[in-house]
């Protein structure tokens, strides 16, 4: 059994507008380097090395063209298309045939960027029994944007996304760890009424069979999907802003 690795690279990036008028979100410089070369190098410095990249086909030229084969950053890279925007849990559901049934899956978000690696998170999944999930939580000072955990002795209790008074200040980041019954997870899901399969209703499900565990990111991290968060992820990254 082996982990590979998904990149979910999708969206228009709209809340970063102009900047992403001609250029897509996920190649948009994180100091020297695409905000998509990031996540790449965070798999690869952990061994995994057979990576798909997700992301919608008015993008899928551009990233191809720079990352392309993944030869010269050390992996594998696959590529699938996301028609139209059905979530995050949609797009993951089109990587079934790349993991297969053997394998396990970690999956990030092609806008979170992070210090720390991910060693310590791949030892914590394979030393655990019975793995099923695995999230990665960050304390934030403002987690109304994002996906809020309530821990209680050292468990997921439950996920609200961007609750307007958090119980916590455990925002989930957008780094994930699954076994291959995601697919059937995911099958089961309803679109929110938003219209899109949700990442959090996937998480809460296994929260409620007792198949979910967490972890905690050391380091500094951000996401990098609006103005402010992506100056933000250029200061941390060139140590600019005091690490958390």
């Amino acid at each position: 059994m082996s982990l590979k690795g998904i990149i979910l690279a999708g969206g228009n990036g709209t809340r970063l507008m102009p900047l992403t008028k001609a250029v897509n979100k996920h190649l948009l410089p994180i100091g020297d380097k695409p905000m998509l070369q990031h996540c790449v190098e965070k798999f690869t410095q952990v061994g995994i090395t057979e990576i798909m990249v997700i992301t919608g086909g008015e993008h899928l030229g551009g990233i191809a063209e720079f990352l392309g084969s993944g030869k010269d950053l050390k992996c594998n890279i696959t590529y699938r298309v996301q028609e139209g925007a059905g979530g995050i849990a949609h797009a993951l559901a089109l990587a079934e045939n790349f993991i297969g049934e053997q394998d396990d899956m970690c999956v990030i978000l092609g806008d979170n960027i992070f210090e720390s690696g991910l060693s310590y998170a791949v030892n914590e999944w394979h030393v655990r029994p019975n793995n099923s999930a695995m999230i990665l939580l960050k304390e934030v000072a403002d987690p109304d944007r994002f996906g809020v955990a309530t821990i209680e002795e050292g468990k997921v209790r439950k996920i609200v996304e961007k609750p307007v008074f958090p119980e916590t200040n455990y925002a989930v980041t957008g780094i994930y760890f699954y076994d291959n019954n995601v697919f059937d997870i995911i099958r089961k899901c309803t679109p929110s009424k938003r219209g899109e399969l949700e990442i959090t209703d996937v998480n809460n499900k296994y929260i409620s069979i007792g198949k979910m565990k967490c972890a905690m990111l050391d380091g500094w991290w951000t996401d990098a999907g609006t103005h402010k968060s992506y100056k933000r992820a250029n200061d941390l990254y060139n140590g600019i802003l005091p690490k958390e």
